[in-house]
């Protein structure tokens, strides 16, 4: 079991610190294991209970009438969190009358009002089990009454999780899921699983024995998932928090008015390993120029510095991290020695605008739904080319991962928002894993048209202990049967591999 790696906690009080002026990242305090909340929060009241109808609900509240199966919800506070969970059981759905004899049960929930949402998928019991069949969705835009096509959910998700023996798969109640699948916002919900057929008898005189069918995992439920406001943007570096703000500035989105900003002491523990890129409380760490970048690494006399211009990239707190939901303290390895480029497989209807209401869903989804210490990957892309700070623990450090079954220690996970196995990656996805990966594979010394040797920690195509030797920059499938990143991006891993070490000046 690796043990996890952390770091002192400088901060002796968690009340609310006002901050009109932000200290220089040289003079940050060194924090780690206190937990942040979005600027607006200090405390979630977490639920976690089963109605009579078997919904449990992890959210926040306002005052609706809510719709059967769901609790009421009471008068919302500025208190409250932002974002929920409504967490739905699955049961075998009606039978229809022209249902072929022996046919596998389907279970499912049959059409619905839910509290609104904007992100899918089903988890159950044993992180062990596989689903093996098919689940489809269709949704209801909030206030109308337009359904969507039955959509697909990727089932074959184990893949993307913390290695097995690791503390973070041991020491607490991991489930299985599916993909999460991005919806935009709804109030309706219809979702049907599927098991596999039974496989056809493989000789005549096997005809008159029943097929068995493939049974699936014990205790599904469908997750409906919040992501709540964006967060607030915050005041100016170094200026009186009455003016005007800076905020986190994606491809596509406009400049929005600014508010005086409340930052606590969980948030600057969480943005101080951040500390010698950014300011405190920082939501975006700057891009630098290549050369700029040079000398902010200290490097031994005379070494040559192959490391890429550092990109710019949306701190946590810029897309809206709750830092409550997470583990306290942060985890790491040794090194990084290899990226795992990956698609998120939560479809292609998002803008980059909505960008970061994706993220705090998958963040929601795999700590509440799914059992995770923390959101799964290191990094995260959009098709704009906004790149995102992933888990939380240091953008320039050496942290553990939970993106790639068997092959995160020593790794990064870069996840590329969206479905790229029939839809080509937009240019500037691709541009920007270049971008990263120069900057941060440089850091530890790694070239990205490379080969490096790494040690599987158990996989569905390495056995634990197998030395296997790889890409510097690689796909989950190199390290994983599965089919992520998803054909089309990982065909543009070459031209990720090509442009990074030319931005590294290999």
């Amino acid at each position: 079991m690796r043990a996890l790696l952390v770091t002192s906690v400088g901060v002796t009080c968690a009340a609310a610190l006002t901050l009109p002026l932000a200290a220089p990242a040289s003079s940050a305090p060194v924090l780690s294991s206190a937990s942040a909340r979005p600027p607006s929060l200090t405390t979630e009241p977490r639920t976690d209970t089963t109605g009579t109808s078997g919904t449990s609900d992890t959210s926040d509240t306002s005052g609706t009438t809510a719709p059967d199966g769901a609790e009421p919800r009471a008068a919302k506070s500025a208190a409250e969190p932002a974002g929920s969970t409504q967490s739905l059981p699955l049961a075998p759905l009606a039978v229809p009358s022209n249902r072929v004899a022996g046919a596998p049960t389907v279970h499912g929930l049959p059409q619905r009002d839910a509290r609104p949402f904007s992100l899918v998928g089903v988890v159950w019991d044993d992180a062990e089990a596989e689903l093996h069949g098919t689940v489809q969705v269709r949704t209801r835009a909030t206030g109308t009454t337009r359904w969507s096509d039955w959509q697909d959910v990727e089932t074959h998700n184990a893949d993307h999780a913390a290695d097995l023996g690791s503390a973070e798969r041991e020491g607490r109640t991991v489930r299985g899921a599916t993909a999460p699948l991005w919806v935009g916002d709804s109030d309706g919900v219809d979702v049907r699983v599927r098991p596999e057929s039974p496989a056809a008898p493989e000789s005549p005189g096997s005809q008159d024995r029943a097929a068995t069918p493939v049974p699936l995992p014990e205790g599904m439920r469908l997750e409906l998932v919040d992501p709540g406001e964006d967060p607030a943007p915050e005041p100016a570096r170094g200026a009186p928090a009455n003016r005007a703000a800076v905020p986190a500035v994606f491809a596509d989105t406009p400049p929005t008015a600014a508010l005086p900003e409340v930052l606590t002491a969980e948030i600057a523990a969480a943005s101080a390993v951040n500390a010698e890129v950014a300011e405190l409380g920082a939501t975006v760490i700057p891009a630098l120029t290549q050369a700029e970048t040079v000398e902010s690494v200290n490097l031994a006399p005379g070494a040559k510095p192959y490391i890429g211009p550092r990109p710019k990239i949306v701190t946590r707190k810029g897309w809206g991290a709750d830092e409550k939901l997470r583990e306290r303290n942060f985890g790491y390895t040794k090194s990084v020695k290899a990226a795992f480029v990956h698609h998120s497989a939560t479809g292609n209807n998002y803008t980059c605008k909505q960008a970061p209401s994706v993220l705090r869903s998958i963040y929601r989804y795999h700590v509440k739904s799914s059992g995770w210490r923390d959101f799964g990957y290191n990094f995260a892309v959009d098709k704009c080319g906004n790149i995102y700070e992933g888990r939380a623990g240091g953008v320039t450090k050496a942290v553990l991962g939970a993106h790639t079954l068997g092959f995160n220690t020593n790794t990064m996970g870069i996840a590329v928002l969206g479905s790229y196995g029939s839809t080509n990656p937009p240019a500037a996805a691709v541009t920007a894993v270049s971008k990263l990966t120069a900057w941060k594979l440089g850091l530890f010394g790694a070239n990205p048209k490379g080969k490096v040797t790494l040690v599987s920690g158990g996989s569905n195509k390495y056995r634990k202990g197998v030395k296997v030797k790889m890409n510097v920059i690689s796909g989950h499938r190199d390290g994983f049967a599965t089919e992520c990143p998803g054909a089309r991006l990982y065909k543009k891993l070459g031209t990720a591999r090509t442009s990074s070490a030319k931005l590294q000046g290999r």
